[in-house]
């Protein structure tokens, strides 16, 4: 009887083999995840992604919902950067990483089985997403909260009233945006120019990169236009009349730290064109 039963044993082994009972996980096209099903992005929409947002070796990339990891290994293989790749679903995260290895980029690139409302991404300096536009929205307030300047690429789908700063549309929208500094508030400089010193007093209101305000020199109302604020970088004019023998636009290009803005201003030009550093602090907060 012993006989008999290890001989079946090994005959439904020999009719079973492991390799059959354990295949290895294979990835379908509209598998259900948590918060989207799987569609793999297109190549030519990865590369389009990557280019849009100028990846670069200095570039930390996080790509939230990796699916096979496609996005990080591209990030990394071809375009120098550092990637992770955040997936929710065990197997598929597995999956992404054995394709990290026979990729060659493991060094460079590597894939978490985290949660992306939960799994730490403040470090990226650039961040790619195909996600669904409920599950965007919901991702905005940590998006905006990532440090100016970071790049954002989403595939199809875009951030509700934030207006990228870019979009193609080639086969399927691309959007990129970039998380621009805050700078609402008052803002108070001194600009040492002949023949008196100016006062500037800035009043910005400010809807995600669009900002708009006020402003007074020396007490007095003036025009204040063009301002321009692409992530921690912004630039403004102001119309100098403190002079009104000499009256001229005054050209602010700066960077915003915190509480600070510092940069450069030029007025005039050619022969009259005066440049110099200023720095601007905000006040009452």
């Amino acid at each position: 009887m012993v006989r008999f039963i290890l001989a079946f044993a090994a005959l439904l082994a020999f009719a079973f083999p492991a390799s059959a009972q354990q295949k290895p996980y294979e990835p379908q096209v509209g598998q259900a995840g948590k918060d989207v099903i799987w569609v793999p992005t297109p190549d030519e929409v990865v590369d389009r992604m990557l280019r849009m947002a100028q990846v670069g070796p200095n570039d930390l990339v996080y790509d939230l919902g990796a699916g096979d990891g496609k996005i990080a290994i591209a990030a990394a293989k071809k375009f120098g950067a550092r990637s992770v790749g955040i997936e929710y679903n065990p197997d598929m995260a597995r999956h992404a990483q054995g394709n990290v290895v026979k990729a060659g980029v493991e060094g460079k690139a590597r894939i978490l089985n985290g949660d992306i409302f939960v799994t730490d991404f403040s470090q990226a300096t650039v961040v790619t997403m195909y996600l669904l536009p409920t599950v965007n929205m919901l991702l905005r307030p940590a998006l905006l909260g990532l440090k100016p300047g970071t790049r954002i690429v989403s595939h199809d789908f875009d951030l509700g009233d934030w207006t990228p700063d870019r979009k193609t549309t080639v086969r399927k929208n691309t959007f990129l945006w970039i998380v621009p500094a805050q700078v609402a508030g008052r803002w108070q400089m001194k600009l040492p120019l002949p023949p008196i010193e100016r006062h500037l007093d800035l009043e910005l209101t400010q809807r995600h990169q669009d900002v708009s305000g006020r402003v007074r020199l020396n007490g007095v109302p003036t025009q204040l236009w063009e301002f321009v604020l692409a992530g921690d970088r912004l630039s403004f004019v102001v119309v100098d009349t403190t002079d009104r023998e000499n009256e001229a636009s005054l050209y602010f290009t700066g960077r915003v730290v915190g509480d600070v803005i510092e940069g450069e201003m030029t007025r005039g030009v050619g022969a009259t064109r005066t440049t110099i550093r200023w720095r601007a602090a905000r006040v009452g907060t």
